[in-house]
């Protein structure tokens, strides 16, 4: 239903987004070269439909403006549809356990910082380190990572609303991708539905092989929708 909130993904196109979902932008925080937190920048106003630039060259970002059919973009889905946990890794800790599904990376690099998640999570009996580990693992955008908690086995989730973001990586000097928040469906344009998560990032630079998932590739390319201060 058009009222339910949802991201169509259009043949070669656009995001077209349903239900009225908040939109807004934020920058990651950085300590030199690494994000240390996220910022919201700005909100735009809440439509009930909107269609989000996937391509890269819309002259109205973050919206599309039709450039996607000039250049001739190829938008083909070539993601796995397989579940989050069929694709992840699990790495056990004293204090907390990990769970990493590499092939979801969008290079955000909230991992990086005080010797890397995993080496934090190996360390995970110290407060401190389990702490740490468990703040990076939630400002995963793509949720690559999900922190596990120990005794009960469940993932340890950020409470996030269903919205999206429009990122932008000031470490990197790269716009972002989309980091879609809350559990939204994303639809491809075949009809099928991705697994639903709480966290995932939609590229919208174009150039990405794990599309229609961000894989970094806005950072290699350095990705500019003209909102990154330079």
């Amino acid at each position: 239903m058009e009222d339910s909130p949802r991201i169509l993904i259009q043949k070669n196109g656009p995001y077209k987004v349903e239900g009225s979902v908040p939109l807004a932008s934020e920058v990651a925080e950085t300590d030199l070269y690494l994000p240390t937190g996220w910022k919201k920048e700005q909100t735009f106003p809440t439509r009930s439909s909107y269609l989000l630039c996937r391509c890269g060259k819309s002259s109205r970002m973050p919206f599309c403006d039709g450039a996607h059919s000039k250049s001739g973009f190829d938008g083909t889905e070539t993601a796995s549809n397989e579940s989050f946990v069929s694709q992840a890794q699990r790495y056990s800790g004293p204090g907390l356990d990990l769970d990493d599904a590499k092939a979801l990376c969008s290079g955000a690099r909230f991992c990086d910082r005080k010797g890397g998640t995993w080496h934090l999570v190996e360390k995970s009996d110290d407060a401190e380190a389990r702490g740490i580990a468990l703040q990076q693992a939630c400002d995963c955008p793509s949720g690559r990572l999900v922190a596990i908690d120990k005794e009960s086995g469940a993932p340890i989730e950020p409470e996030l609303q269903k919205s999206i973001s429009v990122t932008q990586d000031a470490g990197a000097r790269a716009s972002g991708p989309l980091w879609v928040k809350g559990g939204i469906p994303v639809v491809s344009e075949k009809g099928t539905e991705y697994e639903v998560r709480n966290r995932v990032t939609l590229c919208r630079c174009g150039n990405s092989r794990n599309k229609p998932f961000c894989d970094g590739s806005h950072i290699a390319t350095k990705f500019n929708d003209g909102a990154l201060e330079q």
